[in-house]
């Protein structure tokens, strides 16, 4: 029992790990701006974007709407971690990433209006992202391989 309560907070701390990092990266990118924009490295550029809809941009100038399915997911993936039996590690690694990468950008949502996007790629052109969105992504990265490891 104590062991299943342990990994239970285990995953859920993981899940604050990221949300901490995900925001000092935009605390500091956001009241140091001058310092942080525009350094170059090598296979990304530090930039600072407010992006004021989801993935993409796409719902842009919906906050309310984006800002509910933010605490809608977050109370479901904590529900899965917490009270879902018999779970893979695989599977909670891929619920505390996601649930990480969601009240990251949540937070920014609802306390700002916008979420900060802080990391632009060099390599490809693709649209500027945050620790909060690749939390997320390897989250369902995860979550599919779990899926298919499953169904073998």
């Amino acid at each position: 029992m104590i062991n299943k309560i342990q990994t239970k907070l285990y995953f859920l701390s993981l899940s604050i790990f990221i949300i901490l990092i995900d925001q000092l990266t935009k605390y500091l990118m956001l009241y140091n701006y001058n310092i942080f924009i525009n350094k170059d490295f090598l296979l990304f550029r530090l930039d600072f974007v407010k992006n004021y809809g989801a993935a993409f941009n796409i719902f842009s100038g919906n906050r309310i709407f984006l800002s509910f399915i933010s605490i809608i997911f977050s109370i479901i993936l904590i529900y899965l971690i917490i009270r879902k039996k018999n779970l893979k590690s695989l599977d909670l690694y891929s619920y505390s990433f996601i649930l990480g990468g969601t009240i990251g950008n949540g937070m920014d949502r609802i306390l700002k209006g916008f979420v900060i996007d802080i990391i632009n790629l060099n390599i490809i052109n693709f649209p500027v992202f945050n620790i909060a969105d690749i939390s997320i992504n390897i989250g369902f990265i995860c979550l599919i391989f779990s899926i298919f490891k499953k169904n073998r």
